[in-house]
């Protein structure tokens, strides 16, 4: 167990925990069908594997983007399409439903489709249809605020939500 998932993580501290791990679902929550627990134990810790570099990733993608943030000045052009940008994404959200603002921040801000659907008491399984819904109402308001307003050009400016 403990080379297979070294092998997925190439990290030799998360495989121990993960094998750990695999081993504590096994007695806490043991497979009902027991003929095949090999294939059971290896499926646990494959999906263990998975949500560990997921939650990995995101990790590494908030620290890069703090970093980035805390690290450089912006040049001052940047910083006003910056602030434009940022004004036009906050006008959208205030005219979003609650439920669709909420899930459009938690998934910007790295949360899983499990954690939102917690949050907004819905079934996991409808935080996809959700989260889609709410992008394309986003984009049409952003679309629409970005035409009407002098300042931004209609260029391809990233609301960073899409």
């Amino acid at each position: 167990m403990y080379r297979r998932l070294y092998y997925l993580l190439g990290e030799r501290a998360a495989a121990e925990d993960l094998t750990q791990e695999v081993f504590l679902k096994l007695y806490y929550q043991p497979p009902r069908e027991k003929s095949n627990l090999g294939g059971w134990l290896l499926r646990v810790a494959a999906n263990l594997a998975y949500n560990y570099l997921r939650g990995e990733e995101r990790r590494r993608r908030r620290e890069e983007n703090q970093a980035r943030e805390e690290g450089g000045v912006i040049p001052l052009e940047e910083a006003v399409i910056r602030s434009q940008e940022a004004r036009l994404v906050h006008q959208c959200l205030a005219k979003l439903p609650p439920r669709h603002r909420i899930c459009l921040l938690l998934k910007n801000a790295g949360h899983t489709y499990a954690e939102i659907a917690a949050v907004i008491q819905v079934d996991k399984n409808s935080v996809g249809t959700i989260l889609a819904r709410a992008r394309r109402h986003f984009i049409a308001l952003y679309s629409e605020l970005e035409g009407r307003d002098d300042h931004v050009s209609g260029g391809g400016h990233s609301s960073g939500l899409s």
